[in-house]
């Protein structure tokens, strides 16, 4: 019975279930070969690889027993998921920095302890990597904070 609640084994069936979710998107997509590969070659590859992987952790989840799925812990599932839907609200209408400062501390507050120099640490950090990397490396229109810049 242990067996059956292993980390593992529900880990290995996500992997096998996405890759025969896949494998079904995909199963209209022309494969081809592997010399002229069609547009549904690599997907087909990838599911097989997922499905793969997810019978060999599986096997590994009911061969050996390992840790036991632990209780959900609903302060930081809900805290985050708050922060990703505030922060897709705020993209637009706030820019980029607001958005990205309220994700940053609405997850924060999901956790155990929170540090406030930590937390506005991070933002400056992820703030001026999200500009480096979007506006000025790949020349992203977006909005860092709406009609400033």
């Amino acid at each position: 019975m242990a067996r059956l609640f292993s980390k593992d084994l529900w880990s290995g069936l996500m992997f096998a279930g996405f890759g025969v979710l896949a494998l079904i998107m995909g199963s209209n997509l022309a494969i081809g070969t592997a010399v002229r590969m069609g547009p549904g070659y690599v997907p087909r590859m990838l599911s097989y690889i997922l499905i793969a992987l997810g019978a060999v952790i599986v096997a590994r989840g009911i061969i050996a027993p390992g840790d036991a799925i632990e209780r959900l812990r609903w302060k930081p599932t809900t805290m985050i998921t708050i922060g990703v839907v505030v922060f897709a609200l705020l993209f637009e209408s706030a820019g980029l920095a607001p958005a990205l400062i309220a994700l940053i501390f609405l997850a924060a507050l999901g956790g155990e302890e929170f540090k406030l120099v930590e937390t506005a640490l991070a933002c400056v950090v992820l703030i001026i990597l999200c500009i480096v990397i979007f506006k000025l490396g790949l020349g992203m229109n977006i909005n860092i904070i709406h009609g400033v810049w």
